[in-house]
């Protein structure tokens, strides 16, 4: 794994950019990945479920949400993490749907060009199974300056990743191990380079299971 970081930074360096830190391959990642989006701003971290969990927490997400019936395990779960009641729905969609009523896409089976859904907390899967497959990891799109730099504190137990652990003399938010490390990074970055722009949704309610009635959800007891 550490092979394709050494292999990416000579590359990124051909094509302009500084690297002087394995920290700097994660932020050309998520560079990378905005511009092709079209948001302003990328976070990533390690999984997708992690990313709606950072966003609802970051909106302080309260009561219901709506989510659809068909559709991957670990959503209601981290509706629930998060403080709130899930409530399904039979919703028909393809690679993106929102968490009603937040701005929060769970976009794990999108992704093409332009992507982006303005005004939104855009979460993204990079799961093996995903069209941008580099084994395991997320990333947030966004808009909001304010967000993303509260996400990337928040991704690494609320501390500057590149600040050594025994010099921090203080943190200001509770944050979580969520981060998305550099030689993940360059596996993406190389894997990008190699996809289309424009890609065919791999997942909806065409493809995942109705998993309303699960009684995990039912519970009330915790």
């Amino acid at each position: 794994m550490y092979q394709i970081l050494e292999n990416i930074i000579p590359k990124l360096k051909r094509e302009g950019y500084a690297v002087e830190d394995p920290w700097d391959v994660v932020d050309i990642f998520e560079q990378k990945i905005a511009k092709y989006s079209g948001s302003k701003y990328a976070v990533s971290c390690d999984n997708c479920t992690n990313a709606m969990f950072m966003c609802l927490k970051y909106l302080e997400a309260t009561g219901e949400i709506t989510i659809p019936k068909k559709t991957y395990l670990s959503v209601p779960g981290v509706i629930i993490h998060s403080g709130c009641q899930v409530k399904f729905e039979d919703i028909e969609w393809s690679g993106v749907y929102r968490l009603r009523p937040y701005p929060v896409v769970d976009g794990a089976t999108r992704f093409t060009k332009g992507m982006y859904e303005k005004g939104t907390y855009h979460c993204l899967s990079f799961h093996i199974r995903k069209i941008l497959g580099i084994a395991k990891g997320g990333m947030i799109l966004t808009d909001d300056k304010d967000a993303y730099e509260w996400f990337r504190l928040a991704r690494y137990e609320g501390r500057n990743n590149r600040e050594p652990h025994d010099s921090i003399e203080d943190i200001e938010i509770l944050g979580w191990n969520f981060y998305m490390p550099p030689e993940q990074a360059a596996l993406g970055i190389e894997l990008f380079s190699k996809l289309d722009e424009s890609n065919e949704d791999c997942g909806g309610s065409w493809k995942y299971k109705d998993i309303s009635n699960y009684s995990a959800w039912n519970k009330t007891d915790g």
